[in-house]
């Protein structure tokens, strides 16, 4: 598969990506000098912002999970199914003990914006499907 992908991931030189289903492009980077430092992805005139300690806590979340997990893609005021990284990124029983998202109304969407960055960062391995799409941790 072509890369899908491109940029260094800061804000001047933000990662250029596709949502899972290849389906809508957007953009992300992330902001170290906000305090904590934040993901930024910026989708068409929305901005949606995540801990960007995100990026380091998902991986280790999979790699104990061991497995494949659907990502269970919600907005905010949907209730995310149990079992999915949607559910993981909002649950009291992650890392931060609630939501990733930052953006009040907002807050949702991490399982459609997160693991393509980590794709790309070559951290996990993620399906391409029009709907139903898994992550994993990648082997190694």
């Amino acid at each position: 598969m072509a890369q899908t992908w491109s940029g260094s991931g800061t804000e001047d030189d933000p990662w250029q990506l596709l949502t899972p289903p290849h389906s809508s492009s957007y953009t992300a980077y992330v902001d170290e000098a906000a305090d904590p430092p934040l993901l930024v992805c910026l989708v068409g005139s929305t901005r949606l912002t995540y801990l960007a300690r995100v990026l380091d806590d998902l991986p280790v979340m999979l790699r104990e999970h061991g497995d494949w997990m659907l990502l269970g893609s919600k907005d905010e005021k949907q209730e995310a199914k149990p079992g999915t990284i949607e559910h993981w990124g909002r649950s009291e029983e992650n890392p931060v003990g609630g939501w990733y998202g930052q953006r009040k109304g907002y807050r949702g969407r991490l399982a459609m914006y997160v693991p393509p960055i980590l794709e790309a960062l070559g951290r996990l391995e993620l399906e391409h499907n029009k709907r139903s799409n898994r992550v994993r941790a990648r082997e190694g």
